[in-house]
C-alpha cells in the first residue's frame, strides 16, 4: 500500500525504454491509485449486496466481491518497490536502521491519524459492520499494529493488511541477504517452501494454524515482487522480453479457476489462490517497469490516476469509516439492499472519500514524503506560515 526512496515514489529513477534515469517509474502509482479505488468499490458493493462470500447482486457486478486481490497487488507492488532502489546496487539495503526509520516515517503518521478518525467516527457515529465500538484493546492492537496477532474490535475493515505490511518489512533486509548470498531463486524457493508447509500443515496442527492469522501467502507475494524487482537492473536482453504477455499467460489459468469454481470456493481458498495470482502481478509490474504495454503506461500515468496514486495510501486507510457512514446512516434507511443502494452509496461515497483522503494527505502523508525528518518538517512548516502571513499583509 505504501512506497519510498527505497521506495519509486519518493524519487526512484524510472527505467523505461530509452530513458534510464527519470525520477520514478511511469505507471506504478496508476496501478496503486487504481487498486485503492477498487477496494472502496468493493467495500461498497459489500454493504449494498448482503451474502459475502457469495455474490447476491448482479452477475455483472459479481466481480466486485474480489476486492482481496487489490490487497494482493499492494503487497506484491510493496515488494516491488521498496526492492527497485537495492536492484541497482547489487542488493544492498543501505543499513536496516536507516530502512527501518524510513519505512516507520513512512507509514506511520498517516497510519495513526487514520486510526484516530476511525475510532471517533466507531464511538460517535457508526462501528464498522459486525463489530461492537472499538475498545481500549482496540487502541491498543491497532496502534502497535498487533491486529492480526491479538483479537479486538476494529476501527477500520481496511486495517489488517497494515500489519501484515509492517511485518514483511522485518523480514525485508533477511530477504535481500539472501538473496545477495544465494541467488533470486533461492530467497524465493525458500520463502515459498515454509509457507506451502504451513498452508498443507495448517488443518491438522493447531499451532501451525495458529500463524495464518498471519496471512503467510503474503510473504510468498511479497517475495515476488522483490525478485520482479531484478528486471530494473537487469541487462537489455533480459528487459526487452515480453513480460506483458507473460503475466497475461500467468494470470489466465488463475482466472478460469475462479470462474469456475465460483466466489465461496475461491474466498474459501484465498490462501492458495492469492500465491498462484503472485508471478502474473510480478510479471505485470516487471512489463510497466520497461514501458509495456505502453497503451497500459500511458493510461496509467495519465494525470488524473497518477495523482490519485499519490494518496492512495491515505484513501486505503480512511474509506472504509466513510463508506460505512454513508450507507448506514444515509442510504440504508431509505433504500433497500440492492443495485440502488450500491450505486447510490456509490455516488456519495467516491467523491467523499476522494476528497477527505486527499486534505488528509496534505497534512498526515505528504509533507512526511518531502521532509525525511523532524527538524527537516519544521523547517518547512515554518517557511510556509511565513509565505501565508506575507500573502496576507496588506500591500503598503
Amino acid at each position: 500500500m505504501t512506497s519510498s526512496e527505497e521506495d519509486i515514489r519518493d524519487g526512484l529513477p524510472a527505467i523505461t525504454p530509452g530513458s534510464a534515469k527519470r525520477s520514478r517509474i511511469a505507471g506504478l502509482d496508476g496501478i496503486r491509485g487504481v487498486a485503492a479505488l477498487f477496494v472502496m468499490v468493493h467495500h461498497c458493493w459489500l454493504l449494498s449486496f448482503p451474502g459475502y462470500p457469495a455474490t447476491t447482486g448482479p452477475g455483472w457486478l459479481g466481480w466486485l466481491v474480489y476486492g482481496h486481490f487489490a490487497v494482493v497487488v499492494f503487497i506484491v507492488l510493496s515488494g516491488f518497490s521498496l526492492a527497485a532502489s537495492p536492484a541497482r546496487t547489487a542488493w544492498q539495503l543501505g543499513g536496516v536502521r536507516r530502512f527501518a526509520r524510513r519505512r516507520a516515517w513512512r507509514i506511520l503518521p498517516p497510519y495513526w491519524a487514520a486510526l484516530v478518525f476511525s475510532l471517533v467516527i466507531a464511538w460517535t457515529l457508526v462501528p464498522q459492520p459486525g463489530e461492537g465500538a472499538p475498545t481500549a484493546k482496540s487502541v491498543a492492537v491497532y496502534g502497535l499494529l498487533l491486529q492480526d496477532l491479538f483479537g479486538a474490535p476494529s476501527p477500520n475493515g481496511a486495517f489488517w493488511s497494515i500489519a501484515v505490511e509492517a511485518q514483511l518489512y522485518l523480514v525485508f533486509p533477511l530477504l535481500l541477504l539472501i538473496l545477495r548470498r544465494a541467488g533470486a531463486a533461492v530467497m524465493l524457493a525458500v520463502v515459498i517452501v515454509i509457507v506451502t508447509a504451513i498452508g498443507l500443515l495448517a488443518p491438522g496442527v493447531p499451532l501451525v494454524g495458529m500463524l495464518m492469522r498471519l496471512t503467510p501467502q503474503f510473504a510468498v507475494l511479497f517475495a515476488m515482487g522483490v525478485v520482479a524487482a531484478g528486471v530494473i537492473g537487469a541487462e537489455d536482453h533480459v528487459r526487452r522480453l515480453p513480460w506483458h504477455w507473460m503475466a497475461l499467460l500467468a494470470a489466465v489459468p488463475v482466472f478460469a479457476v475462479v470462474v469456475a469454481q465460483g466466489s465461496v470456493w475461491t474466498v474459501g481458498n484465498y490462501f492458495w489462490i492469492d500465491m498462484a495470482l503472485g508471478p502474473a502481478v510480478g510479471l505485470l509490474l516487471g512489463a510497466v517497469a520497461t514501458g509495456r504495454p505502453a497503451a497500459l503506461v500511458r493510461l496509467l500515468d495519465l494525470r488524473p490516476v497518477r495523482s490519485l496514486g499519490s494518496f492512495s495510501y491515505t484513501l486505503y486507510l480512511v474509506h472504509a469509516p466513510i463508506v460505512v457512514v454513508l450507507f448506514q446512516l444515509v442510504v440504508a434507511p431509505h433504500l433497500p439492499a440492492g443495485l440502488p443502494s450500491f450505486l447510490t452509496v456509490l455516488v456519495l461515497a467516491v467523491p467523499v472519500s476522494l476528497l477527505t483522503a486527499w486534505s488528509f494527505a496534505a497534512v498526515f502523508e505528504l509533507p512526511f514524503q518531502r521532509h525525511r525528518s523532524w527538524p527537516a518538517l519544521r523547517t518547512a512548516a515554518r517557511a510556509r506560515a511565513a509565505r501565508m502571513r506575507a500573502a496576507l499583509r496588506p500591500a503598503p
